[in-house]
């Protein structure tokens, strides 16, 4: 038995000897080390004279094989320029390693990104479901880089989360989470989290944030913070604050302008406030504000706002986007971008209005105040629809009240209403209303009669697993209130737990009635 397993190992290190230059010294290294465990193994264990366990051990130490030798298929993957191209090589003459594959559906994605109208065909293509098979079949030994982009392009084509092959991939990342360096944990983080949340594997999201979180020491770069706080941070409060920790200060002093300004965005986006704030905002405004001007005008706005979301703007980052040389390219624009910023130009000249009492100007124009008129196809929301109708019914009559109320802010209220002093509810229409462009009424409203704002706050308004707002949205009920109004808060979790619309009713009703007594109450 022995002689017989000697002659098995000494098969198997001639076969590593016939490798090719590159790969013979760490085959060989692995052969021997195999070897020398069976030999040893197999004067203690008589189990050890099966043939396959050899082979096993074998398989088992060598978990992934060495980077082949650059190929004219890689250079045919690289240099395609359409979907065909890329299936052609599938099945071909050409010869396909592990990673192959998963090149060129990487490939594939990207080239598809450009043309979003092929998905539906390619995904019916015998030659993709080929591809997507031999992926999954090969999953094991796919490197550890090219399998997170792997990931990310199966998200990127759209796949059902009901595939097995998107599952199997999704499995084998969660296999190697553990082994995974901190750049391709972050890369899931940056591409891959907000798909995990809101269409793919919730099990993957939890691990990865579990990960990103025990190993957080090993970030060594400011981008890698700001990707992760940007994507990631308002998914879990415990990594925020690790990423806090990781100094933000010190990280601030030498990281790049636009990581910077990407750090500043992220806050933003999740309100997040560091612990040494002052000094934080400090060094922004001295980094920032010599070289605001310079940026792109879009990235301006942006950065402005952000400071407004987080109650750190300053009179002289206010005049700067506010002046008619700045933003008339943006009044006058029709692209949804040019939309998206008009909007946040808004938002900025509400906090000039309403949280700075000594700003000088300039402000936008009246014209720039208008509402616009919302897309033809959006969708009411099941909150905002039953909303509607349990406020439709409360009221009454439409002289009480108003819904979807666009205000010169930049925010529409989900309904407006006006009660008196005995909390009864007023003909809205018949007073001023200076939170409106065009307001109705002419009549002073009377001693103590309160302005009362709903404002529904979706699932998706919220920091992930938590019940607080996002800034966006800590924006909009500030300005609200700035204006004057109550707001009577109608959060998505406890929407849910009415069941009939007496209790719906009465909800409202509860919640309008606590709004005017903690207003008395200060």
């Amino acid at each position: 038995m022995a002689a017989r397993l000697v002659k098995q190992c000494t098969c198997l290190l001639r076969e590593a000897t016939r490798l090719s230059p590159a790969m013979a010294p760490v085959s060989q290294l692995k052969l021997a080390r195999v070897a020398h465990k069976t030999l040893t193994f197999s004067a203690t264990s008589r189990s050890s004279h099966s043939p396959s366990s050899l082979t096993e051990l074998v398989e088992r130490d060598q978990v992934f094989t060495p980077y082949p030798e650059r190929q004219e298929v890689d250079r045919l993957i690289e240099k395609a320029t359409s979907p065909q191209e890329l299936l052609e090589l599938v099945g071909g003459d050409q010869s396909l390693h592990h990673n192959h594959a998963a090149l060129i559906l990487i490939r594939l994605s990207r080239l598809l990104s450009e043309k979003p109208e092929d998905k539906a065909l390619l995904i019916q293509d015998v030659r993709f479901q080929q591809l997507l098979h031999l992926i999954s079949s090969q999953i094991a030994t796919v490197w550890h880089g090219t399998l997170v982009k792997l990931l990310r392009s199966l998200y990127i084509l759209e796949l059902p989360k009901t595939s097995k092959e998107l599952q199997s991939v999704e499995q084998e990342v969660r296999w190697r989470l553990r082994r995974l360096k901190y750049k391709h944990l972050a890369f899931l983080a940056e591409s891959c989290a907000t798909s995990m949340q809101e269409q793919h594997s919730q099990e993957l999201l939890a691990e990865l944030l579990v990960h990103l979180e025990r190993r957080w020491t090993e970030i060594e770069d400011g981008r890698t913070v700001v990707a992760i706080m940007m994507k990631a941070g308002h998914l879990s409060e415990s990594l925020m604050n690790r990423l806090e920790d990781k100094h933000i200060l010190d990280r601030a002093q030498n990281v790049t302008l636009p990581h910077l300004c990407s750090m500043l965005l992220a806050f933003a986006r999740l309100n997040f406030h560091p612990e040494k704030e002052d000094l934080f905002f400090n060094l922004v405004h001295e980094r920032l504000d010599p070289a605001l001007t310079s940026l792109e005008p879009t990235l301006q706005v942006d950065l402005v706002w952000a400071l407004c979301v987080l109650q750190q703007v300053r009179e002289v980052e206010l005049q700067a986007v506010l002046h008619p040389g700045f933003h008339t390219r943006f009044l006058e624009g029709k692209c949804l971008k040019d939309q998206s910023t008009l909007q946040k130009l808004l938002h900025i000249n509400a906090t000039a209005l309403l949280e700075h009492p000594d700003y000088r100007g300039p402000l936008l124009p009246a014209s720039a105040l208008a509402p616009r008129p919302s897309a033809p196809d959006k969708k009411m929301t099941p909150l905002q629809k039953e909303l509607q109708e349990t406020l439709t019914v409360l009221l009454g009559s439409s002289d009480r009240g108003c819904l979807e109320v666009a205000t010169r802010y930049g925010w529409v209220l989900d309904a407006e209403v006006l009660l008196d002093a005995d909390g009864q509810f007023l003909p809205l229409r018949d007073f001023v209303a200076p939170h409106l462009v065009q307001p109705v009424g002419n009549q002073p409203l009377p001693l103590e009669a309160k302005r009362v704002a709903f404002l529904r706050w979706e699932f998706p308004n919220f920091n992930s697993r938590s019940k607080d707002l996002l800034g966006r949205f800590v924006l909009a009920r500030r300005h609200v209130l700035a204006a004057g109004f109550l707001v009577v808060d109608v959060p998505y979790y406890e929407w849910l737990e009415l069941k009939s619309e007496w209790q719906k009713g009465a909800y409202l009703k509860d919640k309008m009635r606590k709004a005017v007594a903690e207003e008395l109450a200060k």
